[in-house]
């Protein structure tokens, strides 16, 4: 039994790393926190609650969530620090060793933090609950409001793919996912709440409904139904499970944005066979194309892993030209990172670090230029734009349909969360955010 008269008064921060499923996982633990009058800081004031939600995608990943917790314990001794999230799942031993740090919780424990801390507090012992990567079973769904207008919508967790380079299944447990009906509630409640877009997220979220009888296309289907909620963006999915039939509803459906994200790793299917991915170049291509042929104004951004061990230099050549070939919006690039655990460890052929980030480098203007070509073609129309909560001395700005951020110079603060018509004047390549008025 928790003793909510623990929390009374006690104030928090909180800080995120990673992916949208991690932001949506935080503000759920906020609002648990928040209901037992935990509050969050204002600004200037010293936190009782430092909870942390790490990510392991990157040796990067590592070292930032490592800086930031020894920077909260520097400028907050007496505040108990908690930490979840992929690195504590992965690295839970470093994790607890690190000033500060009181609870540490995996993956398969998230949802028990509030009984961890009202532990903690009562008994002011250290704890550590991590589970194997086999045993986490366990399906929690989520819809939170983001920073934005936007709620997030876990609808998916864990991956079976087992991927060389990547840690995920260890850090996230097997694929599971909610019901239907569950999420269907959830959109209904976001959509009482006031929420108008929802971002649906997961690790794997093509996998949706694996060993049952329903699948993805299915709660897409019925989540366009919610009323009040007027647009969803599909996160992150895999090739192979975004179908024609779930381009095809898109194209045609009430709310289900123009906007797709689509991980494609490398351009070279000799690389994609030692990644274990699931497609090729030729799948990844006619996905590509179908989306263009169904939904024109489409905005297609794409992951990409560069300087991966086995990528030779004839094969990134490859790669690169093929992604040139494409009519994607955006790449996003993502530097080769050495996983302990992975099978991609056993690969020959490493990059060097130099030639690594020079090829970053390269296929980041590769993506700059990619994402002017596509904005570009929007100078001189009217498109639909959610506003976004305003920021001090800045214009009031949102995002299209296709999800170009737009800044509005003439709208008043009173459109924030609201859909209105802006003509596009403009392109600032530099900061990639049109400019556009109100019509």
């Amino acid at each position: 039994m928790i003793d909510t008269n623990i929390f009374s008064g006690l104030k928090a921060l909180y800080h995120t790393f990673g992916c949208k499923l991690n932001f949506a996982e935080t503000s759920t633990i906020a609002s648990q926190l928040a209901e037992r009058g935990v509050r969050r800081v204002s600004g200037g004031e010293t936190p009782d609650l430092v909870v942390v939600n790490t990510c392991s995608v990157t040796e990067e990943a590592d070292k930032k969530c490592r800086q930031a917790i020894r920077s909260y314990y520097k400028r907050y001794p007496e505040a108990a620090i908690i930490v979840t999230g992929c690195y504590a799942q992965l690295k839970s031993d470093e994790v607890s060793s690190l000033p500060g740090v009181v609870v540490v919780a995996g993956a398969e424990h998230k949802a028990d933090l509030l009984t961890f801390i009202d532990r903690y507090i009562s008994e002011r012992a250290p704890i550590k609950a991590v589970s194997e990567w086999r045993d986490i079973t366990t399906f929690r769904p989520s819809c939170s409001r983001g920073d934005r207008t936007r709620y997030f919508l876990k609808v998916q967790d864990g991956c079976d793919y087992w991927c060389t380079y990547c840690t995920i299944p260890m850090a996230r447990g097997r694929s599971r996912s909610g019901t239907i009906e569950q999420l269907v509630t959830q959109a209904e409640e976001a959509a009482a709440a006031g929420g108008r877009e929802i971002v649906i997220t997961g690790v794997n979220i093509g996998d949706f409904g694996k060993g049952r009888e329903d699948n993805f296309l299915d709660l897409i289907r019925e989540l366009d139904k919610v009323e009040g909620i007027l647009r969803y963006r599909i996160s992150s999915i895999e090739p192979n499970l975004l179908t024609d039939e779930i381009i095809d509803f898109c194209a045609g459906s009430r709310a289900f944005m123009p906007h797709f994200h689509i991980p494609l790793q490398s351009g070279n299917d000799e690389v994609l066979r030692l990644m274990h991915r699931h497609y090729d170049t030729a799948l990844f291509a006619s996905k590509i194309e179908r989306i263009r042929t169904s939904i024109p104004d489409a905005f297609i951004g794409v992951d990409l892993i560069v300087g991966a061990r086995g990528e030779t230099a004839e094969r990134y050549a490859a790669s690169r030209a093929f992604i040139e070939g494409l009519d994607i919006s955006r790449l996003h690039v993502f530097p080769y990172s050495e996983r302990p655990g992975t099978r991609a460890l056993d690969l020959d052929c490493a990059v060097e670090p130099k030639e690594k980030h020079r090829r970053t480098n390269e296929m980041l203007r590769l993506s700059e230029a990619k994402w002017a070509e596509f904005a570009s073609r929007y100078v001189g129309t009217v498109r639909p734009v959610l506003m976004e909560h305003p920021h001090a001395d800045k214009p009031m700005a949102g995002f299209t349909d296709n999800y170009l951020r737009v800044e509005v110079g003439n709208a008043p603060t009173s459109t924030d969360n609201t859909i209105v018509n802006v003509h596009i004047d403009s392109v600032n390549p530099e900061t990639e955010t049109l400019i556009g008025r109100m019509v």
